[in-house]
């Protein structure tokens, strides 16, 4: 995802505050992409100036950043993923989610649809690349227990950001963190065809993929809670014109402007959150639970040690 990411990096230019506007520093997860429409949306839609804010967009130099870069109060905002904000707070980072930007996994276990590997027991024996150690592997080990194998039925390669490649080479005979709205899409492109198994459908709890962090210690909620009624709103313009959303998302920099980005935008756009302040309390619960049962970690964190209502929090 790294590499592809990396072939459409966008400087998005800072700016100071208008008089009467309250600036808001947020720190996406990589280089502006598909994944980023309501943001980029709301700021071109002038909903977040309707909201009375000024959005500093930040593109981080190493994807580890963000969660460390709100944590440390540099910004006030960053993108990052449900299992990581788990990983995060069991290393002690005051974070908190405090909204959603994308509702549903996107990440599963691709191989070659023309290949040898028609159901995940026919990996038993083989090799699984994996792009980043730690929650990924979890993962895999989670889908491999729902068919009766073991971690040890299966040789686990890093094989970094290497994905398709990978796979169209044999070196793997199937990857763990690939995205499904952008890798298929490559394989597509290079002549090949790819074929998903979903974590959600492999003894995984659904999570939320993209999320709003922010530091509890130093966040305004009703701040926050500002940003993202202009994201919502952003939000239904993109799925009630999803063509318009689209040209003025790419207009913002040629770079956007690929095969690749137009076929990630129609795979992504159906999955953001259409309601990006609603808490899902259940879903953090449970994915708390799977990580600490496949000992990624500890366990123990309740609901309010990993998410906030920030709705809930100016109501009060």
């Amino acid at each position: 995802m790294k590499r592809l990411l990396a072939a459409v990096a966008v400087t998005v230019p800072l700016a100071l505050p208008a008089q009467g506007q309250d600036q808001v520093s947020l720190m996406l997860d990589w280089f502006v992409n598909p994944d980023h429409g309501p943001i980029i949306l709301a700021q071109e839609l002038g909903y977040f100036d309707e909201a009375g804010l000024k959005v500093e967009i930040v593109t981080p130099s190493d994807p580890n950043d963000p969660p460390r870069m709100v944590a440390a109060g540099r910004v006030d905002l960053a993108i990052s993923y449900q299992p990581q904000l788990h990983l995060s707070r069991h290393n002690d980072l005051p974070l908190r989610r405090v909204g959603t930007l994308i509702s549903t996994p996107l990440t599963c276990l691709v191989v070659l649809a023309d290949g040898p590997i028609k159901d995940m027991s026919d990996l038993k024996g083989g090799r699984v690349g994996f792009a980043v150690a730690g929650v990924q592997e979890v993962m895999l080990n989670a889908m491999l227990a729902h068919h009766d194998m073991t971690p040890q039925d299966v040789e686990q390669i890093n094989i970094g950001w290497s994905i398709s490649p990978a796979l169209m080479s044999g070196q793997v005979d199937g990857v763990i963190g690939a995205f499904r709205n952008f890798e298929l899409n490559q394989l597509r492109l290079e002549g090949s065809e790819g074929h998903c198994f979903y974590p959600e459908s492999e003894g995984v709890p659904t999570y939320d993929e993209l999320i709003y962090i922010a530091n509890p210690e130093r966040m305004d909620p009703a701040l926050i809670a500002r940003f993202l009624d202009a994201t919502e709103r952003a939000t239904g313009f993109i799925f009630n014109n999803p063509d318009d959303a689209w040209d003025l998302f790419a207009a913002t920099a040629s770079e956007l402007q690929t095969e690749l980005n137009i076929r990630a935008w129609g795979d992504t756009w159906p999955r953001f959150a259409t309601r990006p302040a609603a808490l899902d309390a259940g879903r953090y619960v449970r994915f708390e639970s799977f990580l600490a049962d496949h000992g990624a970690t500890p366990g123990g964190l309740g609901i309010a040690e990993l998410a906030v209502d920030v709705t809930a929090e100016v109501a009060q």
